[in-house]
């Protein structure tokens, strides 16, 4: 069982006194939770898009070992619990003509991972829409890059994918949000 520091737990009591999760299905009020704490915006309540299901083969996964892997190696840095795969600064990932290095990274992780991982994209819309084109059959993909070019037509995309997803519908997001929604199941002690 994980300790909460006080600090944390503080937090999460001001987070509930001032939005109302309640009425969200399990997974999806502790991923809503987790995301807003790491980025005090209340806002995600409405912008994040999740589905039960989704997020329940995402935790059975990661309860099975499944490999996790990330688009940049903050977003590897903010996940507490366990290892992640990031090939960022693998030399093979710069200058491969027609990819971004984020993108070039997705397909190097995936040579190491395989199907069935859990996918978490913070910074790169181009690493995003890699995991859509390339058919990674992932376990669930948190897709919640930032900025104001490509992130939100790649989520909206990762959406109308059909891949087991985790997104929101602004242009928020980033390394921070991504690995606390990841955190949330890792965290997680119900029942998947």
């Amino acid at each position: 069982m994980r300790t909460v520091h006080p600090i944390e737990a503080r937090s999460l009591e001001i987070l509930r006194s001032r939005v109302d999760l309640g009425a969200l299905p399990p997974l999806t009020r502790a991923v809503t939770e987790r995301v807003i704490h790491a980025s005090a915006d209340l806002e995600y309540a409405t912008d994040l898009v999740t589905d039960e299901e989704h997020l329940r083969q995402g935790l059975r996964a990661l309860r099975d070992g499944a490999p996790i892997v990330t688009d940049v190696a903050m977003v590897a840095a903010g996940i507490t619990a366990r290892p992640a795969i990031c090939s960022i600064s693998d030399p093979a990932a710069a200058g491969v003509e027609g990819l971004t290095r984020s993108a070039a990274a997705i397909r190097l992780s995936y040579a190491e991972a395989g199907p069935g991982a859990v996918w978490v994209v913070g910074n790169a819309p181009t690493a995003l829409e890699e995991i859509i084109e390339h058919g990674v059959a992932p376990a669930l993909v948190i897709g919640l890059p930032v900025g104001f070019v490509g992130a939100v037509e790649s989520k909206a995309a990762l959406r109308d994918s059909g891949l087991p997803a985790v997104s929101n519908v602004s242009e928020k997001g980033g390394s921070a949000v991504a690995a606390a929604a990841l955190n949330a199941l890792l965290y997680f002690e119900g029942d998947a």
